[in-house]
C-alpha cells in the first residue's frame, strides 16, 4: 500500500526539501546551493507555507532544518534586494517577518543543523530555531552593519540572550565571523559535529525528542519561551499553568504505567 504523504511533504516545492525522517522527524532543506541558500522573495513565499502547514502536523513532534551543497544559508538575495526601492523593500521584509514567527511558533522541537556559511538572516534563522547543531567548519556572523543595517529578525535579541550583551554588541557591531567551535562554547550552538555530520547528529537529537510525550515536549518549550526574562516568580507561575492541563491526559497515564510495567512508553499525544 503506498504511503498517503502529509500535505507538507506532497506540496510541489521549488526552493525547499521537505521529507520524513522516521515517524515523526520533519527534514527542511533549503534548496538554492547555487547562491548557499540565500533567500529571496519565493523561497520565503515557501518557508511560511512550509511552517503553516507543518503547525498543524500531529505526526511531526521535531523538525530538521538544513541547508544543501555544503551551506546552510548565506542570508537575504542582495542581489534580488538591491532591485527594491524603499516600500518593496518594506513589504519584503514584512513578508520575512511573517515566516520567521511561523517557524518560531511552531509547536514541536525546531533543530537547526548548520554546515558551512550561516550569515545575516541565514545566523537568524539558525537562531530562531529551538537547537542548533553546529558542524565542524561552520561559519556565523552578522554583517548587517557592512551593508548600512541591523538584523532584522530578532538577531540582535536571541543573540544577547545566548551570549550576553557585551558580547552580542561585539559581534553585531564588527561583524566578525564565529566559527563553530567558538559558536558550542559560547553556547550560540548546542551541539557541535564533525564535518559533514550536522544532519546526522540533529537527526540523532531529533530521536532523542520525539520518544517523549508531546504534549509535554510542547509545554516544556512554551514554557521556557513564555517565561524568558521574566522575574522567576512570574517564569514559575507560567510553568504551574502549563504544567496542571497534564495531568489530565493519556499520556501522563501512559508514562507513569510504563515505568511501574518497566517498559517502554507508547505515547500518542493526547
Amino acid at each position: 500500500m503506498a504511503v498517503q504523504l502529509s500535505a507538507w511533504e506532497s506540496h510541489r516545492w521549488k526552493f525547499l526539501l521537505a521529507e520524513k525522517l522516521g515517524d515523526f522527524v520533519a527534514s527542511i532543506t533549503l534548496n538554492r546551493p547555487e547562491v548557499r541558500n540565500a533567500f529571496h522573495s519565493a523561497m520565503v513565499e515557501e518557508w511560511l507555507a512550509c511552517f503553516t502547514l507543518l503547525a498543524d502536523e500531529p505526526q511531526v513532534r521535531a523538525v530538521v532544518i538544513s541547508g544543501a551543497g555544503g551551506s546552510f544559508c548565506a542570508g537575504a538575495d542582495l542581489k534580488e534586494r538591491n532591485a527594491l526601492d524603499v516600500q518593496a523593500w518594506h513589504a519584503q521584509h514584512r513578508l520575512f517577518d511573517r515566516a520567521f514567527e511561523a517557524l518560531r511558533s511552531l509547536p514541536m522541537m525546531t533543530i537547526a543543523a548548520v554546515e558551512g556559511a550561516a550569515m545575516g538572516g541565514g545566523f537568524e534563522l539558525a537562531l530562531a530555531c529551538d537547537l542548533m547543531v553546529a558542524a565542524e567548519g561552520a561559519r556565523f556572523a552578522f554583517p548587517e552593519v557592512k551593508r548600512g543595517l541591523i538584523p532584522g529578525e530578532g538577531g540582535t535579541q536571541v543573540l544577547a540572550r545566548r551570549v550576553g550583551p557585551g558580547r552580542a554588541k561585539l559581534y553585531l557591531a564588527s561583524g566578525r565571523t564565529i566559527d563553530a567551535e567558538e559558536a558550542e562554547r559560547m553556547g550560540i550552538a548546542d551541539l557541535y559535529a564533525p564535518a559533514g555530520k550536522a544532519v546526522e547528529v540533529a537527526r540523532g537529537l531529533a530521536d532523542e525528542i520525539v520518544v517523549n510525550a508531546p504534549l509535554a515536549v510542547a509545554q516544556a518549550k512554551r514554557a521556557v519561551d513564555l517565561g524568558l526574562g521574566l522575574p522567576l516568580a512570574e517564569g514559575v507561575a507560567i510553568e504551574r499553568e502549563l504544567y496542571r492541563p497534564l495531568v489530565d491526559t493519556q499520556d501522563r497515564r501512559e508514562g507513569v504505567r510504563a515505568f511501574v510495567e518497566k517498559r517502554a512508553p507508547q505515547f500518542v499525544g493526547h
